[in-house]
């Protein structure tokens, strides 16, 4: 059986790698053809999925275990949360710019029949 399209989407949500994963596919396929006795019925794809699921779990945990920590955790800076505040205050002020210079712009052809902008 070929391997589920959903595969690098475990690998990665798993933290192993693509190599690995495939081996543990093949692993959980031939444990699900044992235990439902055929390869063409949705019981052993249900099997085989729900058991390379575990597998890589629990692969993913003793890789997390003896991988080292390669970076703390980002804790924003006084200054970064300075300049966003400041950036969503200029994207405020700036939409009311354009507002009103919308609504000028059509006030005057509404007086004066002609448009300026």
């Amino acid at each position: 059986m070929k391997a589920p399209k959903i595969l690098p989407w475990i690998a990665h949500k798993a933290g192993i790698d693509e190599q690995l994963a495939l081996n543990l596919w093949r692993c959980a396929a031939g444990e699900a053809e044992e235990m439902s006795g055929c390869c063409n019925s949705s019981d052993y794809y249900r099997l085989a999925v729900s058991r390379f699921i575990e597998l890589a779990d629990e692969e993913g945990e003793k890789c997390a275990k003896h991988a080292p920590l390669v970076c703390p955790p980002m804790i924003p800076s006084e200054s970064r949360m300075l300049r966003e505040q400041n950036r969503f205050w200029q994207v405020n002020l700036f939409a009311t710019q354009k507002a009103c210079r919308f609504w000028l712009s059509n006030l005057k052809y509404v007086f004066y029949g002609q448009k300026l902008v």
